[in-house]
């Protein structure tokens, strides 16, 4: 998978796709439902779905990391597929505090 910034994936066993924000540091499979995803513009396989150890979904518009190699990916369109990277679950990015206007 060449995983580069502003790269679109989308998942073979669901309707999620991702926008890739950061590259990771080494090669990994992108992987949504427990399957690799697809380059955006991909057939989808007919018939597809999510394996149930990884059907915990996503969500429109969180921002995904892999802390080993330091990828981050947006969701730009949920699913039911939960994501992963070489079989690690990603974990939702935490939004940044802002400082208090007092």
């Amino acid at each position: 998978m060449d995983l580069k910034p502003g790269s679109r994936w989308k998942s073979a066993v669901c309707t999620t796709e991702v926008v890739v924000v950061r590259p990771p540091s080494g090669a990994i499979t992108l992987e949504c439902g427990g399957k690799p995803m697809l380059a955006a513009g991909a057939e989808r396989p007919e018939g597809g779905a999510p394996d149930a150890a990884h059907a915990s979904g996503s969500l429109l518009g969180k921002r995904y990391i892999d802390e080993d190699t330091g990828l981050e990916a947006l969701c730009a369109k949920p699913g039911a597929g939960s994501l992963a990277a070489d079989g690690r679950p990603l974990a939702v990015k935490d939004a940044k505090k802002l400082p208090s206007s007092d």
